[in-house]
């Protein structure tokens, strides 16, 4: 899937704590069918099954895209 085919939700820069102009940050990004995509530092906090990964995010990156969505 494209980038560009996403909506990005965080990296604003504002209020976010983080300068996130780069697009080499944690972000939440929401697909065209209504599902989600977080990018952010690789965890190795467990094994996850074959074909998923795990990412460390900031909480306040969620707390933004909770604000984007208007939740």
């Amino acid at each position: 899937m494209a980038r560009d085919g996403l909506i990005r939700l965080t990296g604003s820069g504002s209020g976010s704590g983080t300068n996130c102009e780069d697009e080499d940050c944690p972000n939440v990004y929401r697909t065209r069918n209504g599902s989600f995509v977080v990018q952010g530092a690789v965890s190795s906090a467990f094994t996850p099954p074959e074909g998923e990964g795990l990412v460390e995010i900031p909480e306040e990156v969620l707390r933004e895209a909770v604000r984007a969505l208007g939740w």
